[in-house]
């Protein structure tokens, strides 16, 4: 120990009282100052606290936390001697620092549908994007834009031309024809066998008239004679009905039609 009055204190020494007294080390702190006849009295900085540099403190500093709502997480566990050190969470980067421990990050950029990752991100730079030119594509996480595919060499058409955020969408055609000629078939079909209810109607109707006369008579109307209708006439209710439903089986036909014509893009894509 010197006396402040004889010269200035050392480096390591701390003037108290008149008196120079020596700092504490590292990872401790002062418990009692010098006097004339004793030295400083130092203890280990207690637990989650730490003393990074000679002192004359009578407290150590609190270890610093990482927080995960600051994007951050422990690099390194404090010590006595040491706080803890910091750095980003996966994904994020450093955008402010103290000494050499991270105090605050954010998350990487993404890049756009349309752009490339120009540059990946690191622990202190954010990523860097770039712009697709024509004829290329990127989703936003590609490291460069790639060219639309050519569906003519994979032998297919292509049904969806493709943008700077989106490839190219190759397919095959739906074969419209084979399809009309099915509903056509089928509504022909249909027609018919209406055709043949109608006419075994008929057989069976005439083949009762051969043995008897059987008539249709409307409702009496006062002051006036019957008027009577032979019961064929009956049947034209049964034969207006089956042409009613075959014209509503045609025009559904054709409606189909026209739908698949509007749909004739919406093919299978080609892998």
């Amino acid at each position: 120990m010197k006396s402040g009055e004889e010269s200035a204190c050392a480096r390591a020494e701390y003037e108290i009282h008149g008196e120079c007294c020596p700092m504490c080390a590292p990872g401790n702190h002062v418990y009692w100052h010098c006097t004339v006849d004793t030295s400083t009295t130092c203890v280990p900085c207690p637990a989650s606290t730490y003393m990074d540099e000679p002192n004359k403190s009578d407290k150590c500093f609190p270890c610093s936390v990482c927080d995960a709502r600051l994007g951050l997480r422990i690099k390194k566990t404090c010590t006595r001697s040491a706080d803890t050190i910091c750095e980003p969470l996966e994904g994020f980067y450093c955008t402010e620092r103290k000494k050499n421990s991270c105090r605050f990050a954010v998350k990487h950029s993404e890049c756009y549908p349309g752009q490339y990752v120009k540059q990946t991100g690191t622990v202190c730079t954010d990523t860097v994007c770039g712009n697709c030119i024509e004829g290329t594509y990127s989703y936003g996480s590609f490291t460069a834009c790639r060219p639309h595919s050519n569906c003519e060499i994979r032998g297919l058409k292509e049904i969806k031309p493709g943008t700077m955020s989106s490839d190219v969408e190759c397919g095959k055609s739906v074969p419209i024809p084979i399809i009309v000629g099915v509903i056509v078939g089928v509504s022909v079909g249909v027609l018919l066998t209406a055709v043949g209810i109608k006419i075994y109607h008929k057989f069976k109707q005439k083949r009762q008239a051969s043995d008897r006369s059987i008539t249709f008579c409307s409702v009496p109307i006062p002051e006036t004679d019957f008027q009577c209708e032979p019961v064929s006439k009956k049947f034209n209710c049964v034969h207006d009905n089956i042409i009613f439903v075959c014209i509503l089986i045609i025009i559904s036909s054709i409606t189909i039609i026209k739908h698949l014509r509007k749909q004739r893009f919406s093919a299978l894509k080609g892998s």
